[in-house]
């Protein structure tokens, strides 16, 4: 690959792992926020957001005009391509956790989860943070062997998302049809923040195999 192209797709990366950082960040903000009802963190998340999404629009606006100014050849335009694609599945990270952010914001002063799953989303928390930072060191260090681990790692949060809904569908389920929503709609976004996580892990692999051509 040319020398122009290696230096701004090294651009794009840098972009890549500042928005992974702030990813990470918003959705340990929005679990902090989440678990002790706290509307000032929830709203610094939305904040937050925000950023997530102009960066996002700085990654577009530089793969699209190296596309337009270099009319890369098939695997530049491959790995052009692939740096999107993570900017787009970083972008709806942040989003999702603003959904947190924005639930915590809509029950105060009451609590978004119940006391009986408060466990349960400490727990899907712990697991969204690791996986949001492997991908911040994935992507900063073109490290497609710790990528390749995300695939696996995914799988403790389907299974805490699984225990999620075996507690809210239990015939003692003591809280009713809204707690049981509440949780049905926080559950979601952590495992869809998870298979976000997932796909970008797959284009650093990407990124990374095209670097070695």
């Amino acid at each position: 690959m040319g020398e122009d192209f290696q230096d701004t797709l090294a651009r794009v990366t840098s972009s890549l792992v500042t928005m992974a950082k702030a990813v990470r960040e918003a959705m340990r903000q929005a679990s902090a926020a989440l678990l002790a009802a706290n509307p000032t963190i929830a709203q610094q998340v939305t904040v937050r957001a925000a950023e997530i999404e102009v960066l996002y629009r700085v990654v577009d606006d530089r793969v699209f005009d190296l596309i337009l100014r270099r009319q890369p050849v098939a695997d530049e335009l491959r790995t052009a391509l692939t740096a999107l694609q993570a900017a787009a599945d970083l972008e709806r990270m942040g989003a999702l956790a603003a959904h947190v952010a924005r639930a915590t914001l809509r029950r105060h002063p009451s609590a978004a989860v119940a006391p009986e799953l408060t466990e349960l989303f400490r727990a899907m928390s712990k697991v969204a943070d690791e996986l949001a930072g492997k991908i911040v060191a994935a992507l900063a260090g073109s490290d497609a062997t710790l990528a390749a681990q995300l695939d696996g790692d995914d799988d403790a949060m389907d299974q805490l998302h699984r225990q999620l809904f075996s507690v809210m569908l239990r015939s003692d389920w003591p809280l009713g049809v809204e707690a049981a929503i509440d949780g049905a709609l926080l559950g979601r976004y952590y495992e869809r923040y998870a298979d976000h996580a997932v796909n970008v892990s797959q284009h650093v692999m990407v990124l990374v195999d095209g670097k070695d051509d």
